[in-house]
C-alpha cells in the first residue's frame, strides 16, 4: 500500500471476489434500487429481503475466504450495533435528517455540531435535544470533536457541551500531545469517555490505530479509540489486530468502505469495495465490543441516501449471514 520496502505487518490482505459474489451483489445492488428515490418511505420488509440478499452474497463462493460459510440462524439479536454519523448528513438540515433516519429504522446517533444538528450554543442545543427525543433517537456519541489547542477552557467547554447533552462518549479528531493533558483531566472530573480518531496518513499524530494505542499507554483507561477503518486501511494498519490489540479500549468505530486502500477518494458505498466488513464485524463480536458502529458516508453529500440504504443493506445482510437477528 506505501511501495516497496515499507513495513507490511499490518497490511490488510483482501482476496479477490468470484464472478460469483460479483453476480450476487450486482443483483442485490439492483434490488436495493428499488427502494429509491430516497424521498418514499423504506418498508421494513424490503429492508429485511436486501439483507438476504446480501448474506447470499457472502456466502456465494467459496473461492473468496474474507466471507465464510453463512450461518443457521441463531435467534441472537445481532451484538454489533449500527448507527450513523451525522456528517453524512452535513449538507441537511436536522428535520431532514430525522426524515431519513426515520426511512433507515436508525435510532442511534454520532451526532456532531454542523449544520443544525447540535449546536454548541445552550439554548439552541436544548431545541436539538427535545427535537431528538421526541423522535425517539439516541445520542451515543459527539463528533468528531477537535482539540488543537492547549486550552484548558476551550477544551472544557467541549466536555460542557456533551455533559449537557448527556453524551458519554466523546469522538475526538486530532488532539495533540499538549492537549491531552487537559483531556485526561476532564475525563476524570466529567467522566466522559474519549474516543481519539485515527485520521490517516495525513494525520500528524494518529495516522492508524496502532500510533493512538502508543499515545494513550498509561493515561486514564476512558481515554480510547474510535477507530476509522477507512483512514485505518490507509495507513496500512491490519483492521482485525487494530480491533483486537484496542480491546476494551475501543469506544466507537467509524465505518466505510474504499475501492483501493491508497486513495482517500476511492471512498464508495459498504458492500462496492474492499474492505473486509465480515471479518471486522467477527473481530468486534471476538473482543464483545459493547460501542456503535458508526456509518460514515463522505460522498455525495447531496444526495447522499441511495449509499447509505445500501450499506445498511450490505451491513445487515453480513450480519445475517453470520447468524444474528437484524431489525431493519
Amino acid at each position: 500500500m506505501r511501495g516497496a520496502g515499507k513495513d507490511t505487518r499490518h497490511r490488510v490482505s483482501i482476496p479477490p471476489s468470484s464472478p460469483e459474489i460479483r453476480s450476487t451483489a450486482t443483483r442485490f445492488k439492483e434490488n436495493l434500487r428499488s427502494l429509491l428515490p430516497m424521498k418514499e418511505k423504506l418498508s421494513r420488509r424490503k429492508f429485511v429481503q436486501s439483507g438476504a440478499l446480501m448474506a447470499a452474497a457472502c456466502v456465494a463462493s467459496s473461492a473468496a475466504p474474507t466471507f465464510a460459510e453463512a450461518l443457521p440462524e441463531t435467534g441472537k439479536p445481532s451484538p454489533v450495533k449500527l448507527g450513523v454519523c451525522s456528517y453524512t448528513f452535513r449538507n441537511f438540515t436536522r428535520a431532514q435528517m430525522l426524515g431519513y433516519l426515520k426511512q433507515l429504522h436508525i435510532s442511534d446517533l454520532n451526532c456532531k455540531d454542523v449544520k443544525d444538528h447540535l449546536p454548541m450554543d445552550p439554548v439552541q442545543e436544548a431545541q436539538a435535544l427535545a427535537d431528538y427525543a421526541a423522535a425517539g433517537i439516541k445520542l451515543h456519541a459527539a463528533g468528531a470533536i477537535y482539540f488543537t489547542k492547549d486550552d484548558e477552557a476551550d477544551i472544557r467547554g467541549k466536555f460542557e457541551y456533551c455533559k449537557r447533552a448527556g453524551i458519554n462518549v466523546i469522538v475526538a479528531g486530532d488532539p495533540t500531545p499538549e492537549s491531552l493533558k487537559w483531556i485526561e483531566k476532564f475525563v476524570k472530573e466529567y467522566d466522559i469517555r474519549i474516543a481519539i480518531h485515527n485520521h490517516g496518513p495525513e494525520d500528524k499524530f494518529f495516522p492508524s490505530p496502532f500510533d493512538v494505542l502508543k499515545a494513550i499507554k498509561g493515561l486514564d483507561p476512558r481515554i480510547g479509540l474510535c477507530i476509522d477503518v477507512g483512514h485505518a486501511a490507509r495507513a496500512n494498519a491490519n483492521l482485525v489486530d487494530a480491533i483486537h490489540a484496542t480491546g476494551s479500549r475501543l469506544y466507537d468505530m467509524h465505518i466505510k468502505d474504499l475501492a483501493n486502500f491508497t486513495s482517500r477518494e476511492s471512498q464508495v458505498a459498504v458492500g462496492e469495495g474492499i474492505m473486509p466488513i465480515r471479518e471486522i464485524f467477527k473481530a468486534l463480536v471476538d473482543i464483545q465490543y459493547k460501542g456503535f458502529v458508526d456509518l460514515e458516508y463522505e460522498i455525495h453529500a447531496d444526495d447522499p441516501m441511495p449509499g447509505v440504504i445500501e450499506s445498511f443493506g450490505y451491513m445487515r445482510g453480513v450480519l445475517t449471514g453470520m447468524g444474528y437477528l437484524t431489525h431493519a
